[in-house]
């Protein structure tokens, strides 16, 4: 690391690195080069386009979630670019069209409504309609895309092919951190409710969720899903992994401003849960902290808490090997994903820096925040 400049950054940061990243990337080309499907990188957990020259090496291209997402993958990844949303207006999906090759319509009504339009401004472009297998083993029910009432994706009851003239591909996304058995489970209800229509199609996309890059996952089975799944319907398969991209490829770092007593020591971060790690409250998951372990483990146990007026800005209690002081750095682990893309300027509190350790050991400073981007966002 070129310790000399990053010590010039001021907490608190992101810090990616690219070798960690290059191993999930291998992995992905693996499975591509066993399989044959198409790995997409899901812009909604992962969208740091700094570091998109090294993926777009071992990937295919991008899925988007609206107009946006779209040009940036347009723009910085300059690969395949797939767009869903759950509606779109028809302001944006007419830029939309003119760059994306797939655009997956989350209703039969708005395939109707803009298929025609889509395709006159882009003929080459596939066109798709996102399912809801109505079946998932989703761990929490605020990512469950299947669950009661869901918006996401059309069921068999509300499927009618006859309304879908030109429709080239079938989408379906049920998984949240989860793992190729129960991707098989997933498909094969999938299958029980489409296997009329699938073999009509030219692809079909797995959606994400997919925890590849996690110890434990079983590779060969994905791999064995996917190759019997394209042999047996002979269509293309794409996966959309964007946390799984990310895993485990870098830190945040903050510094602790102060240490309250009430009830219990209390650090107080220049970081925010609520602002830059909010999953850790939303999903919720207790984030790693390195050289830290659980509350008690060690001689010296603290809460960390968040800059932020909102009592519940907590990452959580930990204990050290050593009593905290004023200033020393707290590194919280795999903050890549799905904090970048949610962080907020709550309370006006600042942005993490970026930051980028490349494949030769050398620090690329991205990215600094400062008060416009409190003051433009408002």
């Amino acid at each position: 690391m070129n310790s000399k400049k990053i010590d010039k950054l001021s907490t608190p940061y992101w810090l990616l690195e690219e070798k960690k990243l290059l191993k999930n990337l291998k992995l992905f080309k693996y499975i591509k080069d066993k399989s044959g499907v198409k790995i997409l990188l899901a812009l909604k957990g992962y969208a740091l386009y700094q570091s998109f020259d090294l993926i777009s090496e071992y990937l295919d291209g991008c899925c988007a979630s609206g107009l946006h997402e779209a040009l940036l993958a347009k723009e910085e990844f300059k690969k395949e670019v797939h767009t869903y949303s759950p509606a779109f207006k028809e302001e944006d999906l007419k830029q939309i069209a003119t760059i994306s090759n797939h655009l997956v319509f989350n209703s039969v009504a708005q395939y109707q409504r803009y298929n025609q339009v889509a395709k006159e401004l882009n003929p080459n472009i596939s066109l798709g309609l996102r399912v809801n297998p109505e079946f998932s083993c989703s761990p929490k029910e605020i990512y469950n895309p299947c669950g009661a009432n869901s918006r996401l994706g059309t069921t068999l009851q509300n499927f009618d092919i006859s309304k879908l003239d030109g429709i080239e591909g079938l989408h379906f996304h049920a998984l949240c951190e989860q793992g190729s058995e129960e991707l098989e489970d997933v498909v094969e209800n999938f299958e029980a409710k489409f296997k009329e229509y699938i073999p009509q199609m030219k692809w079909i996309n797995f959606g994400g969720g997919h925890h590849i890059t996690k110890d434990g996952y079983n590779i060969e089975k994905l791999i064995k899903i996917i190759t019997n799944f394209k042999s047996k319907y002979n269509v293309e398969v794409y996966l959309e992994p964007g946390e799984a991209v990310g895993w485990r490829t870098g830190v945040l770092v903050t510094s602790v401003l102060d240490i309250v007593h009430n009830g219990m020591d209390i650090a107080i971060l220049d970081s925010s849960a609520e602002a830059h790690m909010p999953d850790t409250i939303i999903m919720p998951y207790r984030a790693d902290v390195e050289g830290a372990s659980e509350a008690g483990i060690k001689p010296y146990t603290y809460q960390l808490a968040g800059n932020t007026c909102l009592a519940g800005d907590i990452m959580g209690d930990y204990s050290f090997d050593t009593p905290l002081k004023i200033g020393d750095k707290i590194v919280f682990e795999d903050q890549i994903h799905y904090t970048m893309v949610k962080a907020t300027t709550f309370n006006g509190i600042k942005l993490p820096s970026i930051a980028i350790k490349r494949l030769d050991d050398s620090i690329d400073i991205v990215k600094e925040f400062g008060y416009e981007e409190f003051k433009r966002r408002l």
